[in-house]
């Protein structure tokens, strides 16, 4: 009789403690508010004086200022892209990739990325051109 009780009140306790806890994070979606905050052009050593340059969020292009909600997995991640291109006879491109880990931040982060552009021809050729974008990441509830 002795051994039931005891038995049974460590099975009580046991359920009372795992009823608690989550069974698995996984399958929980996050709306996540991306915002494609800017694009400046921080340094220009003689590469070129027309540009285009352009946001992407999951492979969605943004224009400034503009942001998309998408919906991912409480593990996943957001895969971000910023281009610049010099506009002439022979264009000079340049661009980098990020990928943001929605564990990495708890509500809002702002994401910095910086593109290099190198001039490929003429005088002034190897020179290059910065951009800073920013991203703005945002968890909604």
């Amino acid at each position: 009789m002795k051994w039931k009780f005891i038995k049974f009140s460590v099975l009580l306790i046991l359920i009372f403690v795992l009823s608690g806890q989550p069974i698995s994070a996984a399958g929980k979606t996050q709306k996540v508010k991306v915002t494609f905050v800017s694009a400046t052009l921080v340094q220009n050593n003689s590469v070129g004086n027309e540009w285009w340059w352009g946001g992407f969020v999951n492979g969605k292009e943004l224009s400034d200022g503009s942001s998309v909600t998408i919906k991912a997995d409480s593990n996943g991640s957001i895969k971000l892209r910023a281009e610049a291109q010099e506009q002439d006879k022979y264009p000079d491109d340049g661009a980098t990739n990020a990928t943001v880990k929605l564990s990495s931040f708890k509500s809002s982060i702002n994401k910095k990325m910086t593109v290099t552009v190198v001039e490929n021809r003429g005088r002034y050729s190897g020179n290059t051109a910065k951009w800073e974008f920013v991203f703005k990441l945002e968890k909604i509830k």
